[in-house]
This record gives C-alpha cells, sequence and structure tokens, in this order.
C-alpha cells in the first residue's frame, strides 16, 4: 500500500537495511556476552575490535535497548547486556541533496536514516564542558550519535527561528525543524 513501509522479510534484509528482529517475548535467562560498543561505533569482544562487518551487522538487527536505557542482544532464544559508551551506532555522512528538504544520514554501517518525525535529531550539552553532543533516533531508542564532521554540516545549513520565545538555530527535514542549539551562543 502507498504510504505504508513494508516489513523486512528476511535476516539478510534487517541487516541490509538496517531493520530490527523485534516484536517477541524476551527469553528470562540472561547470559554474559562480553560485548561492547565504542563511542567510535566500534563493536568489541572481550576487549578485542569485531572486524567482520556482517557479523556487526547480524548483531545490530538483534540489539535492542529496554525502557531504563540498558542495551541488550536479544533474540528469541537467548539475551545478554552489551555495553554502550555513548550511543551505538555513530552517523558518519550527511545526504541533503538526493532528496529536497530531507536529511539523509549514513551511519557506520552503511544504513540511511531520514531525519523527520519518526528519526528526530536532538542535541544534548555536557553540562561540564558545554560540548555539544548530536543524535538521529534511527530506531527503537537505539540513536546514531552524528559524527563532529557531520555536525558541522548541520550548523552550516542552520537557520534562525524562534522556539518557545527563544532564537534558536537549527535545521530542517521532512517538514520538522530540528533545534540545534541557541542562537546567541548561550
Amino acid at each position: 500500500m502507498a504510504g505504508q513501509e513494508r516489513k523486512p522479510r528476511s535476516l539478510k534484509e534487517l541487516m541490509e537495511t538496517g531493520g530490527g528482529l523485534t516484536g517477541f517475548a524476551w527469553p528470562a535467562h540472561e547470559n554474559q556476552f562480553d560485548i561492547a560498543i565504542r563511542r567510535d561505533g566500534t563493536w568489541t569482544h572481550q576487549g578485542d575490535p569485531i572486524r567482520r562487518e556482517k557479523l556487526v551487522k547480524l548483531f545490530a538487527t538483534v540489539l535492542q535497548r529496554d525502557a531504563e536505557g540498558v542495551y541488550w542482544l536479544v533474540t528469541p532464544g537467548e539475551r545478554g547486556r552489551v555495553a554502550v559508551e555513548d550511543a551505538p551506532f555513530v552517523a558518519v555522512e550527511l545526504d541533503a541533496d538526493s532528496t529536497p528538504g530531507t536529511l539523509r544520514f549514513r551511519t557506520n554501517l552503511d544504513h540511511w536514516v531520514t531525519a523527520g518525525a519518526d528519526h528526530p535529531i536532538r542535541v544534548e550539552e555536557n553540562a561540564e564542558t558545554g560540548e555539544p553532543s548530536p543524535y538521529v533516533l534511527v530506531r527503537d531508542r537505539l540513536e546514531a550519535l552524528i559524527a563532529r564532521s557531520v555536525f558541522y554540516e548541520l550548523v552550516d545549513r542552520a537557520v534562525a527561528r524562534t522556539v518557545d520565545g527563544r532564537t534558536m538555530l537549527g535545521v530542517e527535514s521532512a517538514g520538522r525543524f530540528f533545534p540545534l542549539g541557541p542562537a546567541d551562543g548561550g
């Protein structure tokens, strides 16, 4: 049907599109996988980088985040915690030209996400340093940290708008305005 997204048909398709295997009851037993995701998007097992991209993409299809913010690899048969330093994905490229009025982000796993109502952009500011940490929602409470160079591209495209009585710099995508920070720098 027009306007409705088609559900992926296979695990291979989920791996290619960045979708997630969800919608089933989580197993009660918890395993220890010793898997972590570094701030730069590198997946590790027992401290060593996982170098097989297909394996990382497979793990990403079963990555979930619970309501408390804990990350898990979850299949119908088993689940285990995953330590995530910041966000499980990194937005490494911006495409603002292929579809007018939209901002598309390519993740470190080569999946594309279009910012909009279902994939909002948000910016957190470090309370101590004032440094911004920008994110785009990929799926199911899973975000991509927007790489610094990509964030600079967003800032170059930013326009000023009044939001809640304050002038903010931000970008528009798919009909939504996403504030990046105050226009006055404070």
